[in-house]
């Protein structure tokens, strides 16, 4: 079972790139929870996979230290929830009800990706811890920092918008 979940049911077993088909399934996951289930169901989704994520990432590297192996995507599907959970807590605190507005799931994507690639400051410190947790924090990490550009993004575009209104 903890294999399973660390290639996150086979997505991490796409190629090429399983990291970008782990991020890509759990936009696609991630919305439909938070349109048919809403913001809170949301949450608690991304707490239980995250959860899930040390456990198995940990079980699965028990004899392997040092180890991170490409088809696990258990973590990018952590870190891509968070990211998404901007987005989503903002549209939820103003009442909207429906699919997350183009384009912020594509912007959560594409700076998720980008934090996980780059490894920038504190995504860069936990991979080089070179451990379970370190497989799975720096895409936590990366999902904070990605939810935080998403954020100033749109804030970025929405307020000279309304100003010009």
């Amino acid at each position: 079972m903890s294999r399973l979940i660390a290639i996150f049911f086979g997505v991490g077993l796409l190629r090429p790139a399983p990291g970008t088909w782990g991020s890509l399934a759990a936009v696609l996951l991630g919305v439909l929870i938070d349109r048919y289930f809403g913001f809170p169901a949301f949450v608690a989704a991304t707490v239980a996979v995250t959860a899930l994520g040390f456990w198995a990432v940990s079980r699965e590297l028990a004899d392997r230290p040092g180890d991170d192996p490409s088809e696990f995507v258990i973590d990018e599907v952590a870190g891509q929830w968070i990211a998404l959970l901007f987005s989503s807590a903002a549209f939820w605190s103003r009442g909207h009800e429906g699919f997350l507005p183009y384009p912020a799931p594509i912007a959560a994507f594409l700076f998720f990706r980008l934090f996980d690639i780059w490894k920038p400051w504190l995504v860069g410190r936990a991979d080089r811890r070179h451990d379970a947790a370190g497989v799975m924090l720096d895409d936590l990490w990366a999902g904070l920092f990605a939810g935080l550009a998403t954020t100033v993004a749109a804030a970025a575009y929405h307020i000279p918008m309304a100003l010009m209104r």
